[in-house]
């Protein structure tokens, strides 16, 4: 899965996150992985098509606000997981930051299309 020079910036960012993402949940023990790590998975993959609606709907500022919601909810699982030691501290620090990264730039989005308003 890979990004074309016409995605948005924070399309990119999220589907990188989403490749490094979804095998490393794959590796979750097998007692968290239809409840934890499907939750995570589900929740990411709902954040792109988010993205995608936001990018051609008119109504962006409810998709972007969706998105910032589910974003959120994938903060809270991962440190779930993290406490729960299925996430190493590396990897656990590596998806907050790249979380807050696109939690910015959703912000910048919403933003500018509240500007528009």
């Amino acid at each position: 899965m890979t990004a074309t020079t016409d995605d948005l910036p924070i399309f990119t960012k999220w589907l990188e996150f989403l490749n490094w993402l979804l095998p490393t949940t794959e590796k979750f023990p097998k007692k968290v992985r239809f409840t934890l790590s499907q939750r995570i998975d589900n929740l990411a993959l709902d954040v792109v098509e988010d993205l995608v609606e936001a990018r051609y709907s008119r109504q962006k500022l409810e998709h972007l606000r969706r998105a910032n919601l589910r974003l959120e909810k994938l903060r809270v699982l991962l440190r779930v997981s993290h406490h729960h030691k299925h996430l190493p501290s590396r990897q656990y620090e590596h998806s907050m930051r790249v979380l807050y990264d696109v939690g910015s730039m959703l912000g910048g989005w919403r933003k500018s299309q509240e500007k528009k308003r």
